[in-house]
């Protein structure tokens, strides 16, 4: 594939194949994607790295990360019994995914590195997952077979295809399996196929298609605030996150039931039903839809397109307010944050007057982003970090800072 997003896709006739994926940056967004919404994303100049070599000295897949001792050795269609959330989980998924999709893997040994906070809401695990298909597609020749280039033949389609690793859900002529147990979208790996350096990208799901990129203007960088309460996509947490995502559903099958339509996403009821009226007649009997579908209405609808126009006209104190109404509505309407990322965000742009703060990813924990003058982006996240420490001592010993801005899409090193 070479097209928009610096993606290419190659056949695995080299002896060492080698990727990188980046984790990503929701700037606003915050559980819209798999409802049919906008986002407003960037690519991170950090991710993880997959180094694929073939091998002839043991069946199956030996994989190593560098952030921890030992070899695994994973066999497709072999349950490696492992704990839930461990790194190999996700390695098994792929491989039984690949197999099912476009036959057995060569051996190989595989090794991994990541520059990616953890848990931090920058999409670690869907970076990392990302990484793993692409470099095993590649390495084994997949994605130059008549099977691939018929089902993944754009960024929209590779975006979507990644996702289904995550969700379990089939894709095309491709079957899904059991997935890793989110029930999300693909706004992650959107964002990590599709980016431009230097320009955020507002997308839309369900299909996914790009409305518009944005320039993010040269003198500004991204400070992060990594708040040292783990976002998880496992355990209670990752309940929590699939709340999220099940009550957009509940709100459709009412309005399918009532209707006898039959939409895919809630944006789709939404295009019938514009104002939200009948919609919210038929959740009325329930606060928690009510205010899931308030979220959905403001933040994909109103916030995001507001906030592009505002950033694309360099109107910076309206993009500023248009953020401020999105972490708003995440606390008092999706009711995913925590007092954490809540008092960062408070931090950043009341205390350190940032120009725009918000917390992103899944919730319930992770990072906060503000964005900053560049001359001042070191300064700021020090006397930010300082401020959160006084506030909240216990996560602070946990918490660190990261400097970026919009980078560029996942590529074949």
């Amino acid at each position: 594939m070479t097209d928009e997003g610096d993606v290419t896709s190659c056949a695995g006739d080299a002896a060492e194949v080698r990727w990188f994926v980046p984790g990503r940056i929701e700037i606003l967004g915050k559980h819209t994607d798999y409802a049919g919404g906008r986002t407003l994303v960037a690519a991170v100049d950090r991710g993880v790295t997959i180094t694929c070599t073939p091998t002839s000295e043991h069946p199956g897949i030996t994989a190593r990360s560098t952030a921890l001792p030992g070899d695994l050795q994973l066999v497709a269609g072999t349950d490696p019994q492992l704990p839930a959330g461990h790194w190999g989980r996700y390695l098994q998924t792929v491989i039984d995914r690949l197999t099912d999709n476009f036959g057995a893997l060569a051996s190989c040994e595989i090794e991994i590195s990541s520059d990616l906070p953890l848990a931090s809401g920058m999409s670690s695990s869907s970076a990392l997952v990302s990484s793993l298909v692409l470099a095993l597609a590649d390495a084994n020749g997949f994605t130059e077979s008549p099977r691939w280039r018929r089902n993944v033949t754009d960024q929209a389609d590779l975006a979507q295809y990644l996702a289904c690793f995550e969700n379990g859900m089939s894709f095309k002529e491709l079957p899904g399996a059991a997935g890793v147990g989110t029930f999300g979208g693909s706004e992650d790996h959107t964002a990590m196929v599709f980016s431009e350096a230097d320009r955020l990208g507002q997308f839309r799901f369900c299909p996914i298609r790009l409305e518009r990129r944005v320039q993010f203007p040269v003198d500004l960088a991204l400070v992060v605030l990594v708040s040292g309460v783990a976002a998880e996509k496992t355990g209670a947490a990752r309940d929590l996150y699939n709340r999220a995502s099940l009550s957009t559903r509940e709100i459709l099958n009412r309005w399918n039931r009532a209707t006898r339509r039959q939409d895919a996403v809630l944006a789709d009821a939404l295009a019938v039903d514009p104002g939200a009226e009948r919609l919210h007649g038929l959740i009325s009997d329930d606060q928690w839809l009510t205010r899931r579908l308030d979220h959905f209405l403001a933040e994909s609808e109103q916030i995001i397109p507001a906030a592009s126009e505002a950033l694309a006209a360099g109107d910076l104190v309206a993009f500023g307010q248009a953020v401020d109404r999105s972490q708003l509505a995440a606390e008092t309407l999706l009711g995913n944050q925590v007092p954490e990322t809540i008092g960062a965000a408070r931090i950043a742009r009341a205390d350190l007057a940032a120009l725009a703060s918000c917390s992103f990813g899944a919730g319930f924990g992770g990072s906060v982003w503000a964005a900053v003058p560049r001359s001042e982006a070191e300064s700021f996240a020090s006397a930010w970090l300082a401020r959160y420490a006084e506030r909240f001592p216990e996560a602070a010993c946990r918490a660190t800072t990261l400097i970026t801005r919009p980078g560029p899409s996942a590529r074949r090193l």
